[in-house]
């Protein structure tokens, strides 16, 4: 077997220091769809330095996205990217993103989960700088294929949507070329981008990644319900219930509650086919 669960989950963490600035800041926002209208004031606080702040999930491409390459690159851990999916997300900050930094980024394999026909990798990381820990993200890996080998299948809870209608309902348009310009912030994968890698991965075309979805979705929440303040946002987790293709449309429903938002989002062309679930924002 490609993956060796224990031999992954003992290994040593692996730490590597990571650097952004406002550029890193201002193409991650971009890639997630800000700036329109381009002079619009709530928008220009993704895009122009002068007025910058960062989207909490910007935490997932620091640095290039190191915390999830040095997970699949961890000793134990030997698979086909075209197997891989990314199954589920979750970030804890503990305080508020900088616009410029440098970190260090320690990942290891926090657990290997057992599904049957799928392995799914816990991929840890965690980021600190001079001035103490910034936040902690967990990436759920789905390696179609690697599973069957009698491990713990880990956690299947499903979070059940509220009796009632949203609080407020978003509807957010995903660019053709949204993919191939979010993937300029570190992830590579060729299922994004290559026609024919994506046809290998068993899809018609390339699809958007799962963490734009989940960075475009954040940023809906931030605007609509925080007063487009980050420094409000605690933790945010999700599980990636479906793919989207570039062109597609989100349709985001929000149910606020004290300190806590749940979130169901929708590809609208494909009769509200799920993209995301279990989505839960803790914020102040």
């Amino acid at each position: 077997m490609p993956i060796d669960a224990a031999k992954a989950v003992a290994a040593e963490p692996r730490s590597a220091e990571i650097a952004w600035d406002h550029k890193d800041v201002q193409l991650y926002h971009l890639g997630l769809g800000a700036g329109v209208p381009a002079t619009d004031a709530d928008e220009l606080r993704y895009t122009l330095e002068s007025r910058l702040h960062v989207l909490p999930s910007f935490a997932t491409v620091a640095g290039a996205g190191m915390g999830v390459v040095g997970g699949l690159s961890a000793p134990g851990i030997d698979i086909d990217l075209a197997a891989v999916l990314h199954g589920g997300q979750s970030i804890t900050l503990h305080r508020p993103l900088p616009i410029s930094g440098r970190a260090v980024s320690t990942s290891r394999v926090a657990a290997v989960h057992d599904k049957g026909k799928a392995a799914v990798l816990v991929l840890r990381s965690e980021a600190a700088d001079a001035d103490g820990p910034l936040w902690t993200s967990d990436a759920q890996i789905f390696v179609r294929g690697e599973g069957g080998w009698g491990g713990d299948r880990g956690p299947s809870e499903r979070l059940a949507l509220p009796d009632r209608t949203p609080d407020v309902t978003a509807e957010r348009p995903i660019r053709e070329d949204q993919a191939l310009l979010y993937r300029l912030s570190g992830d590579w994968n060729p299922l994004h981008a290559d026609p024919e890698f994506a046809k290998l991965a068993g899809f018609d075309r390339p699809i958007l990644h799962g963490l734009c979805s989940y960075g475009m979705t954040l940023k809906a929440v931030v605007d609509t319900l925080l007063g487009g303040d980050v420094t409000r946002v605690r933790s945010y987790r999700t599980r990636f219930a479906g793919i989207v293709f570039p062109g597609e449309t989100l349709r985001i429903r929000m149910w606020s509650g004290e300190g806590r938002t749940q979130v169901a989002v929708s590809a609208v062309e494909r009769d509200d086919a799920p993209v995301l679930a279990d989505t839960v924002v803790e914020h102040s």
